[in-house]
């Protein structure tokens, strides 16, 4: 019955704070909606010049220039292929490509050599005795260069095998794990801002906490004889459906933005319900070392800088493994909950897993729970709930 009066009061509270109840709930969908746009508008796009040195062959009644089929054929399949991230323009001189270069409006150069035309035509020559010499230039610290030359690579290798007459020895068979080969970055980043929801329980339990202690109604629970854990507990349970319904409402801000999840719905909500108690179980330790709600407003901020920005909840970050138990990586961003609840929701939703393939993820969300708890719950009640 206590208890009962606990979460009626608790739901009070919190409909009162409207501001914070507010913050709580929208901050996620805020973020995915700004990640969305961000994204949006940055697709990448990989620009490589060309400079064609080739003389061409005129062995033939017709002179032919391989180099600039090469070009002409690069640049079809491009107009063709709309998701082919890559653009190319002929240099006019190596100075000019090179300058491009430096001033970051090119990624990459592609030489093609005077001998080209001639070294395709003649078809009896080795070419592994005196294979082709193009040359690729560009700056081999940055990512756009490694994409644009491997696909540059592979155009020109089966420009060559073409005309040779010749096939690929390699075959290369791509298979995607789970839903991996169909989702988009954005939809990588949604797991991460799902749990971001959670993450801001810390906030709004540790105030719904506090806030008694502050207003000294915590005096009158004590003289209730109302146990640590009874209004703790009460508290929680209003917290847990706060958590919910700012993790849902994120869930559909990101599949209206396109998201389209997939796994058990079911499997979704134990690592929700999971993440909540969690996030709460901490927040109980930050209400144990604060006495009045601006303490918490300026001491928080310092747990949930680590809970939202190493744990890859606001952008994806992985921590280098300390040890594993049982084949499980434990690093130290695993010493923080949403990190596990992260990667469960990743291979729920991306990959498509069953909860068979989560049970480290649960094991330690559930570990962190009791740890959180014990460590609260006895601190909260050495500090604020002794009766003098």
């Amino acid at each position: 019955m206590k208890l009962i009066s606990v979460i009626k009061k608790s739901l009070r509270e919190q409909i009162r704070s409207f501001w914070i109840l507010f913050l709580t709930i929208s901050m996620a969908p805020f973020f995915i909606a700004v990640y969305f746009l961000i994204l949006e508008s940055y697709q990448p796009q990989y620009d490589i010049l060309v400079l064609n040195n080739d003389k061409g062959y005129v062995g033939s009644m017709v002179p032919i220039n391989h180099g600039q089929l090469l070009f002409e054929t690069a640049s079809f399949i491009l107009r063709d292929s709309s998701d082919l991230p890559f653009n190319i323009e002929l240099a006019d001189s190596r100075e000019m490509a090179i300058g491009k270069l430096k001033n970051r409006k090119a990624d990459a150069l592609v030489v093609i050599p005077v001998d080209f035309s001639e070294k395709l035509q003649n078809k009896d020559d080795h070419f592994d005795k005196d294979p082709i010499g193009v040359e690729f230039i560009g700056d081999l610290t940055q990512i756009e260069y490694m994409v644009s030359a491997v696909w540059a690579n592979e155009a020109i290798d089966q420009y060559v095998a073409h005309m040779q007459q010749r096939t690929s020895q390699i075959k290369v068979i791509e298979t995607s794990l789970g839903y991996s080969g169909s989702v988009s970055d954005f939809d990588l980043m949604v797991p991460g801002l799902l749990i971001l929801a959670l993450v801001m329980l810390m906030f709004s339990a540790t105030i719904a906490i506090i806030s008694e202690v502050e207003n000294k109604t915590i005096i009158r629970l004590k003289l209730s004889k109302i146990s640590t854990l009874e209004f703790l507990s009460g508290v929680s349970i209003v917290q847990v459906l706060v958590g919910l319904v700012a993790i849902l409402l994120s869930l559909a801000t990101a599949m209206l933005m396109g998201f389209k999840p997939v796994g058990s719905m079911g499997t979704f909500l134990l690592i929700t319900l999971l993440t909540s108690i969690s996030i709460i179980a901490f927040s109980l330790i930050l209400a144990a070392f604060t006495k009045t709600v601006n303490e918490v407003l300026i001491v928080g901020n310092f747990p949930l800088f680590l809970f939202m920005f190493f744990t890859g909840a606001a952008f994806p970050l992985e921590g280098k493994a300390l040890f594993h138990i049982a084949g499980y990586p434990i690093s130290f961003q695993g010493l923080m909950s949403p990190t596990h609840a992260i990667s469960a929701l990743k291979k729920i939703m991306i990959m498509g897993m069953g909860i068979i393939d989560i049970l480290p993820e649960i094991i330690s969300i559930v570990i962190l729970i009791f740890i959180y708890f014990g460590i609260g719950v006895y601190a909260f009640r050495i500090k604020h709930m002794k009766v003098e």
